[in-house]
């Protein structure tokens, strides 16, 4: 069972990144996934989160807006497309994916923003 992030990095206020996450080992398409993030010396809190289906999506105040959850199936993939970024935006992402009595976490990507 996995989930791996990728597409983290360096960008300049304004600039725009597109997360990954894939899965594999499981029933992917049963699970809502759900994409965190942690800054330093902060709690991790919650940012997005899609439906099993991806007709549903819901987003945190602090990202509405900018950032797009979405997710293929097919290919086991999540996303976070994060656009018009701000130096707040800087934190470890992690990918979530949970179902009632299970879930799984990736190992996280990091993304910062700054000038």
């Amino acid at each position: 069972v996995q989930l791996v992030e990728s597409g983290g990095g360096s960008v300049q206020p304004g600039g725009s990144l597109r997360l990954s996450c894939a899965a594999s080992g499981f029933a992917f398409d049963s699970y809502i996934v759900r994409w965190y993030r942690q800054a330093p010396g902060k709690e991790r809190e919650w940012v997005a989160v899609i439906n099993t289906g991806g007709s549903t999506t819901y987003y945190a105040e602090s990202v509405q807006g900018r950032f797009t959850i979405s997710r293929d199936n097919a290919k086991n993939m999540v996303y976070l497309e994060m656009n018009n970024l701000k130096p707040e935006d800087t934190a470890v992402y992690y990918c979530n994916a949970w179902i009632t009595r299970d879930e799984y976490w990736g190992q996280g990507t990091q993304v910062t923003v700054s000038s």
